[in-house]
């Protein structure tokens, strides 16, 4: 349910629902925006999708989704706030027209949402809501048979990102698809030089360098009425229950990409630093602004990353791999080279697929053929890596591997003041949550 503040200028659920179901009406009848066929009609091939989560990145999947294959339906929809499901819906509509089949039977609010929308008769779930929300989202739609395309990252901590394991392994046993939002896999510029990479142009890696530097983010000023978790939830992106600070939530794009040119082999241990020099006030949470971690592999291969979200500053989205034999580099959303024994460039990346694209449409082919995409173990493995980093940089110890993915820090537990509950956390609109203190390194234990 929602807060009497979210719902002042909207009404009630169920009169939204009716507005809804009108504008769904009133679209219904005009010309589709869509290239897609004019006419649909289910059948029994058509996939029925859900999805939760419905801000900017879920409402692109879903309609990344719907131009994936011609025979998938949008049939349910679900949030924690009432403004964000109206605003996707509209969007979607307007784009898909009647392959968007939400109704007022299958528009979900609240934290149960995840739960609804999977018992309304979907074959697919999108799973886009704040990360902290992920790792139980997960289970549950594995749990129940349901097919999944998940945002990045998986987990905010070490406890979910071992369930996110499990239910990886429990995925591959019931055939069904598992595909992450680590969009540059799915890239094929970057398939093309990581390939390059694995087979051995640039001789064995010995260094790894990526950086991620960009401005500030968004914030939301607290209104009238907010109480402590709607606050939390309207900026999810500063307390690490939610996002797992900005080097898992936006930077584990670039630990990925280095994650994978090491063919995903887990490092060993990594050491760190970072803090809040600029975005100190306390409309930022308590995440910092900055973070340079060096992770080192078994190989002796270390891999240096550094992220920052800082206004007025020079940014940077580039990744290096240094080897034996030469040199690879990545500029997103620029050029891919190869520097030494075995040269070698991309000259252009006009004209190929969009890689948000390719994750949904290469997950549909595979549920078709009967051999569903498991991304599990590789997307949970990246998200620990951006986690240890974290941990590194929060206490200022060194981090290894194990201890990172045995770690017993349950965050979301903690600020809900759930220490020591089984199973998942019990969210409530009223309850009182603990503010997090901004990391002190060598003051802040590991946990």
């Amino acid at each position: 349910m929602t807060t009497p503040a979210e719902t002042s200028s909207l009404g009630t659920r169920r009169n939204f629902l009716k507005r809804t179901s009108a504008v769904a009406a009133g679209l219904a009848a005009a010309p589709y925006i869509s290239v897609l066929p004019r006419a649909f009609a289910a059948n029994s091939d058509t996939l029925k999708v859900g999805l939760v989560g419905c801000g900017g990145r879920g409402t692109g999947a879903a309609s990344q989704t719907l131009h994936a294959d011609r025979n998938v339906v949008l049939h349910a929809m679900g949030d924690i706030f009432e403004d964000r499901l109206k605003g996707s819906f509209e969007q979607i509509k307007k784009e898909h027209g009647e392959r968007t089949m939400v109704t007022p039977d299958t528009s979900f609010l609240g934290f149960d949402a995840v739960d609804k929308v999977i018992a309304s008769g979907v074959d697919v779930v999108i799973l886009a809501t704040p990360p902290g929300f992920r790792p139980y989202h997960i289970k549950r739609c594995v749990d129940a048979g349901k097919h999944v395309f998940t945002e990045k990252p998986m987990a905010t901590d070490g406890p979910g990102v071992r369930m996110v394991l499990e239910a990886a392994a429990k995925a591959k046993e019931k055939k069904l698809a598992l595909t992450s939002g680590f969009c540059w896999r799915y890239n094929p510029a970057e398939r093309q030089i990581m390939k390059r990479i694995h087979d051995g142009q640039i001789g064995t890696p010995l260094a790894l360098q990526n950086t991620y530097n960009t401005g500030s983010l968004w914030v939301r000023q607290r209104q009238p009425g907010w109480n402590d978790m709607t606050y939390h939830l309207r900026n999810w992106y500063y307390y690490t229950w939610l996002s797992g600070d900005h080097i898992a939530e936006q930077a584990v794009h670039s630990l990925d990409k280095m994650q994978w040119a090491m063919k995903d082999e887990p490092p060993v241990k990594c050491i760190a630093h970072g803090g809040r020099q600029v975005r100190t006030g306390s409309d930022f949470g308590h995440i910092f602004d900055h973070f340079s971690v060096v992770y080192e592999y078994a190989s002796g291969a270390r891999g240096y990353h550094a992220c920052r979200q800082q206004a007025n500053c020079a940014s940077d989205n580039s990744d290096y791999f240094m080897g034996t034999k030469g040199a690879a580099t990545i500029k997103a959303f620029g050029g891919l080279f190869i520097t030494g024994e075995n040269p070698w460039r991309l000259r252009s990346r006009d004209g190929m697929p969009n890689m948000y694209q390719v994750e949904h449409d290469e997950m549909y082919a595979s549920i078709r053929r009967g051999e569903p995409i498991n991304d599990g173990v590789w997307m949970a493995h990246s998200t620990l890596v951006a986690i240890m980093g974290r941990m590194a940089a929060y206490t200022g110890q060194e981090i290894s591997w194990e201890q990172a993915l045995n770690s017993q820090e349950n965050l979301a537990k903690w600020v809900t003041k759930q220490e020591g509950v089984a199973g998942d956390p019990s969210f409530d609109w009223n309850m009182s949550l603990r503010t997090p203190e901004v990391a002190m390194p060598g003051l802040t234990k590991f946990v």
